[in-house]
């Protein structure tokens, strides 16, 4: 890999990692789906140009963007205001050995002994953590978070089978289709919306931009433009840097507790989708975009 291609990796590992620190002060202002909602509003404007229809694909992308857009981030943001950042950044890893499950299920793909231990290593590095006393006060939090990896696995089966259509166009699909989604849960869940935004702070207001410039189109398109270049098992294994990441910004930013079970766990999850990862074979370059929130 090149030195300015290592340091895109770099730089978009870093920007997913802090990412969950920024979407907790975030939501500090903002209820979790009103903040999750206007993420995607600033993302559709930004990105109308790219709204285009694909006859034949149509019925996919829509499948996609409710799957990976609207459940996925409602489920994300919904189980991130309710847990912390650290935690947040270990069990969302679970969206690679649901992915992996998800085509030995639909697409019969082959999976090898190596790979069912990486998911088991995975999953069991989330039990471990659930039972830290630590986590008790916010074990929906974790739940909600693990049903946001599940949207994204059954989401990627999709993805695999969608050609012909460019991140971008597939990201503004994603953004427009996932509005009624989180307006209607806002609705529904929450309450004094008006409020929280004529009452947010400009700290606040950046945080929605930081999530839908620099985690969406900095860090999705990133990624693309590097999964075109290198095969997957070359870029992969190199983004466990941002659960890395996130665990550290957790504990310095927000001051987070790190438990020796917190850790274990972690390292369960973050060797078994190293595992994975590793031996994930190469794929066309759409199917490898993993959505890190």
């Amino acid at each position: 890999m090149s030195p300015k291609h290592l340091l895109l990796i770099l730089t978009i590992a870093l920007i997913w990692g802090t990412n969950f620190v920024v979407a907790k002060i975030g939501m500090a202002e903002f209820p979790p789906y009103l903040f999750t909602m206007l993420r995607f509003a600033f993302l559709a404007v930004v990105l109308a140009p790219f709204l285009k229809w694909h006859p034949g694909r149509m019925d996919t992308i829509v499948k996609i963007g409710i799957l990976a857009g609207g459940f996925h981030f409602a489920f994300f943001f919904g189980g991130l205001a309710v847990s912390t950042a650290s935690v947040a950044a270990i069990v969302v890893q679970l969206n690679a050995p649901f992915a992996t499950l998800m085509s030995v299920i639909f697409l019969k793909e082959q999976v090898g002994w190596r790979r069912w231990s990486g998911i088991g290593l995975a999953v069991g590095g989330v039990m471990v953590i659930s039972f830290d006393p630590e986590v008790f006060g916010y074990l929906g939090g974790m739940a909600l978070m693990a049903l946001s990896a599940l949207m994204y696995g059954i989401a990627s089966v999709y993805m695999r089978r969608l050609q012909g259509v460019g991140v971008f166009e597939l990201q503004s699909w994603t953004a427009v289709l996932s509005l009624p989604i989180l307006l209607a849960m806002s609705l529904i869940f929450e309450h004094d919306q008006l409020a929280a935004m004529a009452d947010a702070s400009w700290a606040g207001w950046s945080t929605i931009v930081y999530t839908a410039i620099f985690a969406s189109l900095v860090g999705h398109g990133g990624m693309y433009y590097l999964y075109q270049r290198y095969e997957v098992s070359t870029v992969a294994p190199m983004m466990l840097l941002s659960p890395l990441i996130g665990i550290a910004s957790g504990v310095l930013f927000l001051s987070e507790a790190l438990t020796v079970r917190i850790l274990i766990g972690g390292a369960s999850v973050l060797f078994g989708v190293g595992i994975i990862a590793f031996r994930q074979r190469a794929q066309k370059p759409l199917e490898a975009i993993n959505e890190q929130s």
